[in-house]
């Protein structure tokens, strides 16, 4: 678990996403909650909770590139719920409310998947396999026009058993191929809705076009899958957009922010309170808090302008997102010395004593935590310490002999690197502002390209040469406790892979991992893989990024999550008491 350092009192650390609030105090505030609405008078307002989050919303779709890097995960959690959810300690917890999924006896891997019974979406239209199939077909692989952020787990099942309609699947892997991490697939925001996609599509049976590899029926699958559940403010469809979960989608406005309501359909317990308001980063969340709109806040720390916090019961915590800088393998970097000679005058080891969080306080205080040194193994995995202590010592301080050297390797002796980052920022800013300090005297002059329309898309399509960002280039929440999603942005045509990197040997290495969690396997493999990384230079790991969390006094069963999934993970059981 990530270092913490918490002024929040009584905060817990392990339980269940319903267990915040248990027994006779769950069924107290629901209660609360239902006398709250059900006394709301026209045109008095309904009581609501404001959620304040590092990035933007621009689909419904957290599965898509540009899904996977926008806040979807952090809004949507309790809207289009899975078999799962990452839970505060970073690793998949079985959300029974939608479904059990068991593995059964087999040559193969196989896992037993069964919808709640009483599942349904809010429109009406139960959840069916269909949806596991879907979810499958976007990120197999195997049918390449769907713009899917990664293929992690999925491409490694061979087939699903599904009628269309029924609550049951039978889900099989390919021989060999064990996933270790299988229990976070058809998670929390993975599975979207089939049946919306085939009307939106005119394919009435998706599950039979998956089995056929009818590729006409999906090819308009994937473009309404890519593009059909995007999210802009002021123009929603409702209809596009039935939630699976306790809360849905009312609205969506620049002035009024992503509005989540209790869905009536909902079978499991009602919502604590019945009105989530999110405040991507675009709405001024400074402002939003001066004005009282915001009660919990989940943000990189230093990134929100102006941000105080007064009031609130802060916690600042090591998140499970590595931030790194993602390398361009083109232009100035196509060739691995263009890319060891930025490394080179990076003064990582400074970086991370200024912006990373200290380590666990010692009878002095507490000492810096220092840079990450892997890519490939979580800090509190069982060979993190050997693996980092094989490779370490790499760019831990800024080398203007060293950059000099790799930059005329290049047959340059000045150059210039942009970097990007979703802004304003004021943390990453000055991490730029050092590095540019840093690189000037190698002739590498350095750009702040940050703008609030960034994405790391743009590295692709040659607008940066660097994104500063987490993992797998994430601009806000982002990792879990497996490094299931940083290994496969390193693979070969992944889409979150934003700098292009290809390695065919790292790529045997992330299909091995996946697969085999021995002990030596993952120590020799992870240390091979990061000599690698270290000799190609992809992407630059700085440190833990730090995030604050902070939550109104008299909220109860806020919880910090520092995952992928945000605090929001259970924001169905936030209660306010002022």
């Amino acid at each position: 678990m990530p270092a913490s350092h918490s002024t929040r009192r009584g905060a817990p650390t392990r339980h269940g996403r319903t267990a915040a609030v248990s027994g006779a105090g769950l069924l107290a505030t629901v209660l609360l909650a239902g006398t709250l609405v059900g006394c709301a008078e026209e045109g008095e307002q309904i009581p609501s909770i404001g959620y304040a989050i590092d990035n933007t919303v621009t689909t419904y779709n957290a599965n898509t590139v540009a899904g996977a890097v926008s806040g979807a995960r952090q809004a949507f959690a309790r809207v289009l719920p899975g078999f799962n959810y990452t839970g505060p300690e970073g690793g998949p917890v079985a959300d029974t409310d939608i479904g059990t999924a068991n593995a059964v006896p087999g040559d193969a891997l196989t896992i037993q998947y069964k919808l709640n019974p009483n599942s349904v979406y809010s429109d009406g239209v139960p959840m069916s396999c269909d949806d596991l199939v879907l979810t499958w077909a976007a990120n197999s692989g195997r049918f390449p026009m769907f713009d899917a952020a990664s293929t992690a787990g999925y491409t490694d099942i061979d087939r699903i058993d599904c009628q269309t309609g029924a609550k049951d699947a039978v889900v099989t892997f390919k021989a060999g191929r064990n996933v270790t991490d299988w229990k976070s697939l058809f998670g929390a925001t993975s599975m979207m809705p089939a049946h919306v996609a085939a009307t939106a599509t005119g394919v009435p049976d998706i599950v039979s076009a998956v089995q056929n590899s009818d590729t006409a029926a999906l090819t308009r699958v994937a473009d309404f899958w890519n593009d059909g559940w995007t999210m802009t403010p002021g123009d929603l469809d409702l209809a596009l957009f039935p939630a699976s979960g306790p809360y849905k989608v009312e609205s969506f406005s620049a002035d009024e922010g992503l509005v989540l309501v209790a869905n009536d359909r909902w079978w499991g317990n009602r919502p604590a309170t019945s009105r989530i308001v999110v405040w991507p980063k675009s709405s001024d969340v400074s402002a939003r808090i001066g004005d009282g709109s915001v009660e919990v806040v989940d943000v990189a720390a230093g990134s929100v302008p102006d941000l105080d916090l007064g009031g609130f019961d802060v916690t600042e915590v090591a998140s499970r997102s590595v931030e790194q800088f993602v390398l361009s393998t083109s232009g100035l970097f196509e060739n691995a010395a263009g890319r060891r000679a930025f490394a080179s005058c990076l003064p990582r080891e400074d970086l991370a004593s200024k912006f990373g969080l200290p380590a666990e306080p010692d009878a002095d205080g507490a000492a810096p935590a220092g840079p990450v040194d892997t890519r490939v193994t979580p800090t509190d995995s069982l060979v993190h310490q050997s693996v980092a202590g094989a490779v370490a010592g790499r760019y831990e301080t800024a080398d203007t002999a060293a950059a000099t050297a790799a930059l005329a390797d290049t047959d340059n002796t000045t150059a210039t690197v942009r970097i990007g980052y979703l802004g304003p920022n004021p943390r990453r800013a000055e991490i730029v502002s050092a590095v540019a300090a840093a690189c000037a005297p190698a002739g590498i002059t350095v750009q702040d390209a940050a703008s609030p329309e960034f994405t790391p898309s743009m590295l692709r399509s040659g607008q940066v040469d660097v994104v500063l960002a987490g993992t797998a280039s994430a601009p806000g929440a982002a990792g879990t406790a497996a490094a299931t999603t940083a290994m496969y942005a390193l693979r070969s045509g992944n889409g979150s892979n934003f700098g292009d990197y290809s390695n065919s040997r790292v790529d045997q290495i992330v299909d091995q991992l996946a697969v085999d969690d021995t002990t030596a396997t993952q120590l020799s493999l992870s240390t091979e893989a990061e000599n690698i990384l270290w000799s190609d230079v992809p992407t630059v790991p700085l440190f833990d990024q730090p995030r604050t969390v902070a939550f109104a006094s008299g909220l109860q069963a806020g919880t910090v999550n520092p995952t992928r999934s945000g605090a929001g993970w259970n924001m169905d059981r936030w209660v306010l008491r002022r």
